[in-house]
């Protein structure tokens, strides 16, 4: 009889085992502000930063060339990947989550993370979050940790306050939002200047960051920081974290998700030595470089622990390149971050929100590749249910379609429609190779546009560049395309379903003058 059970035992865990790992290992690497153009194997003509690791990542697998962000800003794409859902559908109609600000995720809006952990994977977040914590800070004592030091010092009161909050549990991030634990800063370029472990600073700020650290595209908030803090250990530190947990799971029989948003190449700037003069092209590019090794990093830890074969890698970046790093003179140095794509971070063209998107999924997808459907950073949430098979309910991921089917090998549309958004809010909504923006111009920080037009209609097929506005030409197909935009909004969804709610009434735009 115990011969028997042991038998059934060994069984047992045998298909277990084998289940276990049916399923991938998931990387998201996420960067910051890294430009359509700024990867080499997207810009051969007039792309001059050299990016190996990241060209290497894609001659492994299938590259995209028409994948969007959620926003030409960061906390608002950060929302959309990890949901599913777009970000205008929530209280943030513009703009970013702002300092201390209050978490953009509800508590039972469901991850990629909190869907991971359903289906039995181990989840981890390394990185910038900037979506929001429940700061334990009382009302009365806000100003406290906002306002610029007087001097260098830290009065007794002040220094009493820091220590009372940064010495309690900070709920409302990654831990509250299905990861099972998370390391990282939560915006580099503003307080605290410090790194969080899962819900915990890790040490006490009892010091103003050094003023010389502030502006020229270094932090650019005063605020706490731990004493000594400075900004060029930051990116190694994730880079590091990340090999260490990786070489962890070697053994494991436990698939995972490591979510890691990277600090760069945003601001700061913070260049550590070996990569300073690297690009020939100043502090960004030497950045994008840095960028590139700390993506090889990765991926090589994945390769000697042995696990390339059953992890499925994707690469992309939350927004366009800010154009305040120093674009002309890149471009005037031949190095176009944008490509051929208009405007930069922060617009609805398409600089602002076409981003580079590379998966790499051995044995499943086909090394080298390129496709040129349309996709959206919202996918990843069904991509992940359909690649672990889960459900999805009815109000979850409701803006987010499996590309599942293209990564092995479809080439038709999985979706037709798409909406990226400006820093003010002003939607851009794509409608196969046409594309509606919303307003005269930019909708960001990017100038020009034709002001004697409310409005912008494209033929992306003919004219990638945005150079020839349709609207005027093309009634009908405008009309379709505002009709088709309200339907979006309206519906609460871009999936097929029932009607769901927006959090809060959506903005409309054109906006009136």
């Amino acid at each position: 009889m115990s011969c028997l059970f042991f038998a059934i035992c060994a069984v047992f865990f045998q298909t277990s085992t084998a289940i276990a790992t049916e399923v991938p290992n998931i990387v998201l690497i996420y960067a910051d502000d890294l430009g359509f153009g700024d990867v080499q194997c997207y810009n051969r003509a007039r792309g001059k930063i050299r990016t190996p690791h990241i060209d290497q990542l894609a001659s492994q697998g299938m590259r995209f060339t028409d994948a969007h962000s959620s926003s030409g800003v960061c906390s608002p794409s950060r929302y959309t990947i990890l949901t599913g859902r777009y970000h205008w559908r929530s209280r943030l109609q513009s703009g970013i989550v702002g300092l201390w600000g209050s978490p953009l995720i509800a508590p039972e809006r469901l991850t990629i993370g909190g869907l991971a952990k359903q289906q039995g994977y181990d989840t981890i977040a390394i990185g910038k979050w900037h979506l929001g914590w429940s700061w334990p800070i009382p009302q009365e004592r806000a100003k406290q940790f906002k306002a610029g030091p007087n001097g260098n010092q830290v009065n007794r009161e002040t220094l009493a306050v820091w220590r009372e909050v940064f010495s309690n549990a900070i709920p409302g991030g990654p831990t509250d939002v299905g990861f099972d634990q998370y390391f990282g800063t939560d915006v580099p370029n503003w307080p605290p200047y410090c790194f969080i472990e899962n819900d915990r600073t890790v040490g006490i700020p009892t010091q103003y960051l050094s003023q010389a650290l502030i502006g020229n595209n270094q932090a650019s908030k005063q605020g706490p920081a731990l004493k000594d803090w400075t900004l060029e250990p930051i990116l190694p530190a994730l880079g590091n974290r990340a090999e260490k947990y990786i070489r962890s799971r070697a053994k494991s029989n436990t698939p995972f998700l490591l979510y890691m948003p990277l600090t760069s190449p945003h601001t700061p700037l913070s260049v550590n030595e070996a990569w300073k003069g690297k690009s020939g092209l100043g502090l960004y590019a030497d950045f994008v470089m840095e960028t590139d090794a700390i993506v090889g990093q990765v991926v090589d830890a994945l390769d000697q622990a042995g696990l390339a074969g059953s992890t499925l890698v994707l690469f992309t970046s939350d927004n366009g390149c800010a154009p305040y790093i120093g674009v002309s003179k890149l471009q005037e140095q031949g190095h176009y971050p944008s490509g051929p794509l208009r405007g930069y971070k922060a617009d609805a063209w398409e600089g602002g929100h076409r981003v580079p998107f590379i998966v790499r999924w051995p044995g499943q997808v086909e090394p080298g590749s390129v496709c040129h459907q349309l996709v959206h950073q919202a996918d990843l949430m069904a991509t992940l249910a359909d690649v672990t098979d889960a459900s999805l309910t009815m109000d979850q991921a409701e803006d987010s379609f499996s590309i599942l089917p293209l990564l092995q090998g479809q080439d038709t549309p999985i979706r037709t429609t798409s909406i990226s958004c400006s820093i003010r809010g002003v939607p851009s909504l794509r409608d196969g190779a046409w594309k509606y923006i919303a307003a005269p111009g930019s909708g960001g920080w990017g100038k020009g546009g034709d002001q004697s037009q409310s409005v912008q209609l494209y033929n992306l097929a003919e004219d990638l560049g945005e150079a020839r506005n349709l609207a005027d030409r093309h009634p009908d197909k405008l009309d379709q395309m505002q009709g088709l935009l309200e339907k979006l909004i309206t519906n609460g969804r871009s999936t097929p379903g029932p009607k769901q709610g927006n959090d809060v009434p959506v903005k409309r735009y054109p906006a009136k003058r």
